[in-house]
């Protein structure tokens, strides 16, 4: 990996997602990191809905499955070509299932998020291709929200043990979300995802909470890690 910073006026990121609102937490967890909204952020999967005759596509192309199945297609390996870094979002709630086939315990043992996260990262490897994976590693960056993206979500509304949470996630932020918002996302309403997780927005809330959820302070460290600088002196 480079040990020096890459400086974009404006970089693009590529997002593969599970759904729609895995997207928004992401682009807005981006916009805080950055401190800007001077990035370019690139839905790949799933798509955007393009006409009425399309209504049901999302939902019908969302999912754990869909993002593996995705991550070993033509359009996956182009989408490199104009795109400088790639954001490759996945949960782990449904891991030990059929096709996704990654373990939660060993010798008996839970594995930590860490552990966990290495698991699925080696699985995209072999989806992707050891080859493929190499050349463009340093442009991968992966978000393994262990065990669902409502769990980056609870530092924003939790101050005790509850914000590292990694299991019954949506509860436990429905709980705070049904006190302090007077709605809750049972519906996965994109609307009140956005509403949530725009608090990132701001640096400062980031940064302030993102070590407090395991998953999400790993995805924060591997964008660290890049030393992206966004120029914006021509803006």
């Amino acid at each position: 990996m480079a040990d020096y910073p890459r400086t974009f006026n404006m970089a693009t990121f590529g997002l593969i997602t599970e759904g729609p609102t895995d997207y928004i937490v992401i682009q807005n967890i981006l916009y805080g990191y950055f401190n800007t909204f001077d990035i370019v952020i690139n839905k790949l999967h799933p798509e955007e809905l393009k006409d009425a005759s399309n209504k049901h596509r999302v939902e019908n192309d969302a999912g754990w499955y869909a993002v593996f199945d995705y991550c070993q297609r033509i359009e996956f390996k182009q989408s490199f070509q104009s795109n400088d870094y790639m954001i490759i979002q996945i949960d782990t709630d449904v891991s030990e299932e059929k096709h996704y086939d990654v373990p939660k315990m060993e010798n008996s043992l839970e594995l930590s998020p860490e552990q966990l996260i290495e698991k699925v990262i080696g699985k995209f490897k072999y989806l992707i291709g050891e080859e493929f994976y190499t050349k463009y590693r340093n442009k991968i960056i992966f978000a393994i929200s262990v065990h669902s993206t409502e769990c980056w979500l609870l530092p924003l509304y939790y101050t005790d043990n509850k914000k590292s949470k990694t299991k019954n996630c949506l509860n436990t932020l429905n709980q705070a979300l049904r006190k302090r918002e007077k709605f809750t996302i049972d519906a996965k309403n994109p609307e009140y995802y956005e509403s949530i997780s725009k608090k990132y927005w701001k640096n400062k809330v980031l940064m302030q909470h993102y070590q407090e959820n395991p998953s999400l302070k790993v995805f924060i460290e591997e964008v660290e890690k890049r030393k992206i600088v966004i120029d914006e002196d021509d803006f």
